[in-house]
């Protein structure tokens, strides 16, 4: 919060798109959260502003009705923090409107008080560039008064190129250490926990390389469909949706070398030297090193074309051309109207090269480390114990730790509440999502294309197309905390 010292600070959030159900279903909860916790400044305030015809009070009845179920503490809670949102109707991208809610914020601070804002982008992603633009002319990105920081969502783009103009745009009228590109996967206590992980213990690092890791699987499936959001699914496809977002970012975490610090810079920019380091595949090569499926019953979902080759599963292998990865195949993996909803990361170990027991336990379990992440929160570890008994056998065996649920926070209190502090370290810099989308391109070229026709079908409910089995190959076979492993 910006302030010298002697006056105090207003924080003011502006949601752009307050009517929609991101602003209903996370963000307002979300605020609602911290406020009643006490992690919010005390003079804060909140707009929402929507082309939606709504007055204050129906404003904050739909945010109330959207939450639910407030009991008699909770309802004082509300009151209190309600009392400190009001509703603008009108445009991001309309200089009368945004001129309004300038001024509008400008009046609520007194002379002595630091006016300090953000602004989040609750918005369609078509709407960025020309929000940002509106911002930039009408002044309200200047900080001469106070901090000016703007939340994007994703998707940040739709390749390479429209990232790059949009990055342009966001540079044109802000610096970069304004801007918080949020990928909420971020957010997520466990998510947050591979940096504790890793770096706060030092059994796994000497193991945490080529030489003893067979292969990575970063899996985010969903039991769902797509959920009424077919029309944008099918514009998507799975690549754009996910891939390119959370199980990037997943991947860099897990691969990255230990930063200098926590940091937002030095965190970020070890990130990137992930990326950078991705081997880029031409359309050909992507293609040999993807497969992709749809589920039963999509081209007959509401605003999906019947011939549509959107691909709601998929599958990609990548390789990280460093000292610490290469050789080491990173497979990422994404679905939706599978089995079950799970979101996990599976480091697995090479098999001693040489087994000493009996024939009986010739086939050793080589060691696993699954770090789940929803929704069984917690870290697994599999190893080989004595098998009780006269005889020398083995037997898998896993230790275990969860994550209390009561702990559990949504992953939009504390990017939230980073905005406001103005800490980036979880939120993506512009070459990230730079370098994101050049890995991830050959994929949709190649899908579109060469693979067009290669489309796995699979049934609802199931563990997707069987090709996936195949496709690991070398006897390597799809880790999932729940299904059996280590068991």
């Amino acid at each position: 919060m910006a302030s010298d010292g002697n006056s105090a600070a207003r924080l003011t959030i502006v949601i752009f798109g307050a009517s929609g159900d991101l602003a209903h279903r996370k963000l307002v909860p979300a605020l609602f959260h911290l406020f009643k916790t006490g992690a919010l400044p005390d003079l804060c305030q909140f707009i929402g502003v929507a082309r939606s015809d709504m007055t204050d009070e129906s404003f904050r009845s739909s945010l109330a009705d959207a939450i639910g179920g407030l009991d008699d503490a909770d309802r004082s809670s509300w009151d209190a923090f309600a009392g400190n949102i009001s509703y603008v109707r009108g445009s991001s991208t309309d200089d009368e409107s945004l001129k309004a809610i300038d001024a509008i914020v400008s009046n609520s601070c007194g002379p002595s008080m630091t006016d300090d804002r953000l602004y989040y982008l609750a918005l369609a992603p078509g709407l960025y560039p020309t929000t940002l633009e509106a911002l930039g002319r009408c002044g309200m990105l200047d900080q001469a008064a106070g901090s000016r920081r703007v939340v994007i969502e994703k998707p940040f783009g739709t390749d390479r190129e429209s990232s790059q103009e949009l990055n342009s745009v966001v540079h044109s009228v802000a610096d970069e250490s304004q801007v918080f590109r949020i990928d909420h996967y971020l957010g997520k206590e466990t998510v947050q926990n591979l940096l504790v992980f890793r770096f706060a213990n030092t059994i796994f690092e000497p193991v945490w390389n080529r030489n003893y890791v067979d292969n990575v699987q970063i899996s985010v499936l969903e039991s769902l469909d797509t959920e009424g959001r077919s029309g944008y699914y099918d514009r998507a496809g799975v690549l754009r949706d996910m891939m390119q977002s959370h199980l990037m970012q997943l991947l860099s975490l897990i691969a990255m070398e230990p930063p200098v610090s926590a940091g937002a810079d030095a965190l970020r920019t070890e990130k990137a030297k992930v990326l950078q380091a991705v081997r880029k595949y031409g359309t050909e090569e992507a293609a040999a090193n993807s497969i992709r499926g749809q589920y039963d019953g999509y081209r007959g979902e509401e605003g999906v074309a019947p011939s549509s080759a959107t691909a709601t599963y998929g599958v990609t292998r990548l390789f990280i051309d460093n000292w610490r990865w290469q050789g080491v195949p990173f497979y990422l993996r994404s679905g939706k109207a599978l089995s079950e909803k799970t979101s996990e990361i599976a480091i697995q170990f090479r098999p001693p090269p040489h087994t000493i027991f009996d024939t009986q336990s010739a086939n050793v379990t080589p060691n696993l480390l699954q770090i789940t992440i929803q929704p069984d929160e917690g870290v697994h570890l599999t190893f080989e114990n004595k098998k009780p008994g006269t005889r020398m056998g083995t037997a898998p065996e896993r230790l275990e730790y969860h994550f209390p649920e009561q702990v559990i926070r949504d992953a939009y209190e504390r990017l939230l509440l980073d905005a406001i502090e103005g800490d980036q370290s979880l939120f993506t810099r512009s070459d990230e999502i730079e370098l994101s989308w050049q890995i991830i391109d050959p994929f949709v070229q190649a899908w579109e294309q060469s693979l067009k026709s290669q489309l796995y079908q699979y049934e609802r409910g199931s563990n997707g197309p069987a090709a996936a089995d195949e496709f690991l190959g070398g006897g390597r076979r799809w880790h999932q905390h729940g299904s059996g492993d280590g068991e």
